[in-house]
């Protein structure tokens, strides 16, 4: 399931880092599209990885990358975050 617009994209066995969504055509492997994906946790993921990956929404070169093809939820902690981020760029822009 694509992480930006929620479109199912069939995966075989492994995704390669150039692989895009059909539809909006953004990174599939990506962090925001990785089961081990977690916003708070350290580096945001749940594995324990050496280098900070910045930018979570493009392609990367992981080792512990595993396409998350369970539909992405939002959870109460992520919305506040994500409500907090939007207030603070609509007062003092993006």
């Amino acid at each position: 399931m694509c992480w930006k617009c929620g479109t199912e994209n069939i995966v075989e066995n492994s995704i390669s880092r150039s692989a895009v969504c059909s539809n909006c055509n953004a990174d599939l492997r990506c962090c925001k599209n990785c089961s081990f994906y977690s916003p708070g946790a350290h580096y945001d993921c749940r594995e324990t990885i050496e280098e900070l990956v910045s930018d979570k929404e493009r392609a990367n070169f992981c080792d512990y990358f595993d396409y998350n093809k369970i539909p992405i939820e939002k959870n109460n902690t992520q919305k506040k975050a994500e409500e907090a981020r939007n207030a603070f760029n609509k007062l003092f822009g993006d």
